[in-house]
């Protein structure tokens, strides 16, 4: 799908609110039922009311007439279920963070994160103007899926430690709780990477099951409570500086849509996730403050630690790269992209970052 007619439609859709009251051509469609599955329990309404926002969006912009209901994990498929029942049929859509499934084909990192990769804004533009949205749908084409932007939690934090991590060999044998590309990045460093799913992580980290867990940031990692037993909190969460999550529906699902329909999800979608990381970025800073002031102590990963992550995070790259040619086509481009953004970015919104977080205020 082109850039430009994808935000035209979105833009378009987005009228089409304004006018809900009356849109013949929406009133003359049928009446939908959709099931939407998340990864992400209900607990958590950033993240997992991303999803409500967007079926909120898609009844207002149709009258009524295309209902979907959202799921939470467990109550149609497990967390990490959602892919293969979004593929089958089971549900019509999930909302998820793809780079859950890197065990099935390590592309599907590059819709959520990769570490030492793209901030929030740099992802956007790699995915609304770049060659991102292109190369995503041509991926998941072979997986019977048609993604959508789904939100982005911006930086993340480097997760709750049963105790401080002074230097790289403080991470020897340490069990954590790390999504995606960043658990196999951990493991080059020395950690045992877990894969566990949100709504399960207090429980292992309590019992000692792991000795530290990352999660998204201050506002969802309070909800969690994982502070109270693992009380130090380290920054930043190189593996995902900017982690998006994606709508996926069905191809057949989508494709038995009516222009006007497929229009509305996108516009819906891309409402949501505007809305989930505004969320975000505006309930992050009273939270850390609140997790402070609780006794959760701040900590910030040492260089030995970022340099030592950095380099195997572009040997893993490498290595992959070399015998998965869907991972290596997308990867040329993201990283192509990431340099030029860098570049402009350290001109720009770094120094004056730099400048204003020196200032008293």
């Amino acid at each position: 799908m082109q850039r430009r007619s994808f935000i035209g439609r979105a833009v378009a859709g987005a009228a089409a609110t304004a006018a809900v009251a009356a849109p013949v051509v929406v009133r003359a469609q049928q009446a939908i039922r959709w099931r939407l599955a998340s990864s992400f329990p209900k607990s958590l309404d950033t993240i997992f009311g991303a999803a409500e926002v967007f079926a909120n969006q898609v009844r207002a912009m149709t009258g009524g007439k295309f209902q979907i209901s959202v799921a939470a994990p467990g109550e149609i498929v497990p967390a990490f279920g959602v892919d293969d029942a979004v593929r089958n049929g089971t549900v019509e859509m999930c909302h998820t963070a793809p780079y859950y499934f890197v065990g099935k084909n390590e592309a599907f990192a590059f819709g959520t994160a990769v570490p030492f990769g793209l901030n929030s804004r740099q992802m956007t533009g790699w995915v609304m103007e770049g060659n991102g949205m292109k190369l995503l749908r041509e991926f998941y084409a072979s997986y019977n899926i048609v993604n959508f932007i789904g939100g982005n939690t911006g930086s993340q934090m480097g997760g709750f430690w049963r105790r401080e991590i002074k230097s790289l060999a403080d991470l020897k044998g340490q069990k954590m709780r790390v999504g995606g590309f960043g658990g196999r990045v951990m493991e080059r460093i020395g950690c045992v990477p877990q894969m566990i799913p949100g709504g399960e992580i207090f429980q292992a980290l309590e019992k000692g099951t792991i000795d530290a867990a990352e999660w998204v940031g201050p506002y969802d990692d309070e909800k969690l409570g994982l502070g109270k037993v693992a009380p130090n909190y380290a920054y930043p969460g190189f593996w995902e500086g900017g982690a998006q999550l994606e709508f996926w529906i069905n191809n057949k699902a989508f494709e038995g849509l009516s222009a006007d329909y497929k229009a509305i999800v996108e516009s819906a979608a891309a409402h949501a996730a505007m809305e989930m990381q505004a969320r975000y970025d505006a309930r992050n800073p009273a939270a850390l403050k609140r997790m402070v002031g609780s006794g959760v102590k701040l900590f910030r990963f040492p260089r030995d630690v970022m340099e030592a992550a950095f380099k195997a995070s572009q040997e893993l790259n490498s290595e992959i790269g070399a015998k998965n040619p869907a991972f290596k086509k997308i990867h040329d481009d993201y990283m192509g992209f990431r340099r030029d953004a860098n570049l402009w970015f350290r001109f720009s919104e770094a120094t004056f970052d730099d400048f204003m977080q020196q200032q008293k205020l």
